[in-house]
């Protein structure tokens, strides 16, 4: 497979395309995670990832004068959704023990969206994994917060870290969407791409 672009700097996004052997380079460009009124959830986390994706192609059309243009650009946003409201990432310390005592004991959603954009086009999807965690104690979370400071996680947590490791009671769809990339989906889409 031919390397694409990774428009992203998560860490867990870079280790996911490592374990599929995906050949990648990280070129990250800052763009606003805002988005239009009355979109659907799922239209949220695509929109953010395609703005994700055109900033870096805009970029590279402007620095390389084109000559990355014929590589893939793989971009993905990830949103956590509790009683059809978006919960993003923590302000702070408080707001992540907040955040967390809210998903205590209940279910809620966590969507990835992914642009890939190619030479003919452009390919999105969102992927959607329910995750219900159990009831956690004040001092899970504190000593959560306190030891792994999640603050640049939606959701104010990592799957793969030990809140996840004790606290979640189930998963139901991908386990990688919920750390940042429905990594199989993906490879799926690339060899769409190719063929």
């Amino acid at each position: 497979m031919e390397k694409i672009i990774l428009a992203s700097q998560s860490p867990r996004r870079k280790q996911l395309l490592e374990w599929a052997e995906i050949p990648f380079e990280i070129l990250v460009k800052h763009t606003d995670e805002d988005f239009p009124a009355g979109l659907t959830n799922e239209a949220v986390a695509i929109h953010i990832a395609r703005n994700k994706a055109i900033a870096v192609r805009d970029f590279i059309k402007e620095a390389f004068h084109g000559q990355l243009s014929q590589k893939i650009i793989l971009a993905a946003d990830t949103i956590v959704v509790l009683d059809n409201q978006i919960i993003g990432k923590p302000l702070d310390r408080n707001d992540a023990i907040r955040i967390l005592r809210s998903l205590s004991g209940k279910k809620h959603s966590v969507i990835t969206g992914v642009a890939l954009l190619h030479p003919d086009g452009e390919l999105v999807f969102a992927d959607t994994t329910e995750v219900v965690f159990h009831p956690l104690t004040d001092d899970e979370i504190v000593y959560y917060v306190d030891k792994y400071a999640p603050y640049d996680k939606a959701g104010a947590y990592a799957i793969q870290e030990w809140i996840g490791v004790v606290g979640i009671q189930s998963v139901k769809g991908d386990f990688y969407n919920v750390m940042g990339l429905p990594v199989s989906r993906v490879v799926q889409a690339l060899h769409t791409i190719k063929s």
